[in-house]
């Protein structure tokens, strides 16, 4: 069972590395669906008739930017995953594709509140004197997600210690 849900893991990692950035593409090549998206995702008091193309276009590169560590990031998860459904558990790669990912996890949540920063300036940079905004927030999503990186932290370097009793293992037999 372990190992078909590992395959699972790994193959929807590789789905959503094809799936982002070809979703990426058509909001970037069709600007008005993306802000159509982009109004009813966010809900901050933005005078909607001021935002121009090159506003969109900007925020648009920004939340690449943004989504691309957790790209970069799925791409490490796959990885172990991948060895998990083929019996290999314990490895030095395995610990370190965890903990790339788990470096890449801090680094978005982090971000998570620039990101939403930028959004804010970017969209209201048109708006009257008095009227422009900037907004942080932080919430527990991103208290989950540092939660999560330090878990595959620690995972990682049991992964590392696993490898070194398998070895010494072999060793004796």
């Amino acid at each position: 069972m372990t190992r078909k849900f590992s395959l699972l893991i790994s193959w929807s990692c590789t789905a959503l590395l094809i799936a982002v950035p070809l979703a990426a593409l058509y909001y970037f090549l069709n600007i008005q669906a993306f802000a159509a998206f982009t109004q009813k995702s966010i809900r901050l008091p933005i005078e909607w008739g001021t935002v121009a193309g090159w506003q969109w276009y900007s925020l648009g590169v920004v939340t690449f930017l943004y989504m691309s560590i957790g790209l970069i990031g799925l791409y490490f998860l796959r990885r172990p995953f991948a060895n998990f459904a083929r019996g290999e558990l314990f490895n030095i790669a395995n610990s370190r594709d965890l903990r790339r990912f788990s470096i890449l996890l801090l680094i978005q949540a982090l971000m998570k509140p620039v990101h939403f920063a930028l959004m804010t300036v970017l969209l209201s940079a048109n708006h009257g004197p008095g009227n422009k905004m900037l907004s942080i927030s932080v919430g527990s999503t991103e208290v989950r997600m540092i939660a999560l990186a330090l878990v595959f932290w620690v995972v990682s370097n049991l992964l590392i210690e696993g490898a070194r009793l398998e070895t010494e293992n072999r060793q004796f037999v």
